[in-house]
């Protein structure tokens, strides 16, 4: 009989690992806020928010949990609906996307898993208290850089005109391809450990202007002109600001030591060429 996985929130990379556990011989039910998904091929899709709980049935017989719905305002959701639910079904294993945004700002410096949080970002504090609620479930931990992939890359924004090198000394940001994001979560359930957290990254941060100029050579583009940060600071939207109130490097060691998660994309180099 098939493992049945059971994911809340089929954005873009839960989509990505339900596909990969469908091909794996899983059995995957996921949710949305609409209860419908496009490009799940074989996965079962339910509504689900704080206004739509799912029936506690619905969990019956799972095998694994994987929650990536950020938190909002009032904090987890899935947890504010469905803790009991996850209690009384008590799967044999239980993961959480969170993000290195709760490491907060260390000047470019390197973090791990070993480094105390201190996010300074009102949404990376609302994640690190929904990760001490998941850790107490036993769940897995998977703080996620800066997700990339088909479709939400530096090549697509290049394509899409849209594409700005702006550049800030010193300051770099950590990726991880969505392939590898859910490369590590299947290796976590083949090598579970209950109330570890594993860093999801690559091997390589970078100015993020150097990966639009590398987006731009596989296109055969012109590169926009550089803008300085003291320029730029005032047109960018305070989301966009916010990416760059963090800086750090992170370390992605103890997902290649305990999982064995050899990178599909070791750095953006690799990845934009596979988006490509």
């Amino acid at each position: 009989m098939a493992k049945r996985f059971f994911l809340f929130g089929l954005g873009f990379s839960g989509r990505v690992i339900a596909r990969r556990l469908v091909e794996a011989g899983w059995e995957v039910a996921g949710t949305t806020r609409s209860g419908e998904a496009v490009d799940c091929p074989g996965v079962r899709v339910l509504p689900f928010d704080r206004q739509h709980p799912l029936p506690p049935h619905c969990l019956d017989g799972i095998d694994a949990v994987l929650c990536s719905v950020p938190p909002d305002a009032d904090g987890d959701p899935v947890l504010d609906q469905m803790e009991g639910a996850i209690r009384a079904a008590s799967p044999a294993w239980i993961g959480y996307l969170s993000t290195t945004g709760v490491y907060g700002d260390h000047g470019g410096g390197l973090v791990d898993e070993d480094t105390p949080p201190n996010p300074g970002l009102d949404r990376s504090r609302r994640r690190l208290a929904a990760e001490t609620r998941w850790r107490a479930l036993g769940a897995h931990i998977f703080r996620l850089a800066g997700i990339y992939g088909p479709g939400r890359s530096a090549v697509d924004t290049v394509r899409a005109g849209q594409a700005r090198r702006v550049v800030k000394p010193g300051q770099v940001f950590s990726r991880i391809h969505v392939d590898d994001i859910a490369a590590a979560v299947r290796a976590s359930l083949a090598r579970p450990h209950p109330g570890a957290i594993y860093n999801l990254c690559d091997d390589d941060a970078a100015p993020p202007q150097d990966v639009i100029a590398h987006a731009c050579a596989l296109l055969g583009a012109e590169p926009p002109p550089e803008i300085a940060w003291e320029e730029a600071k005032a047109t960018l939207s305070p989301m966009a600001l916010s990416f760059y109130a963090d800086n750090k490097r992170v370390d992605n060691g103890r997902m290649k030591r305990e999982l064995g998660v050899r990178l599909l994309y070791p750095t953006y180099r690799e990845g934009l060429r596979s988006c490509l």
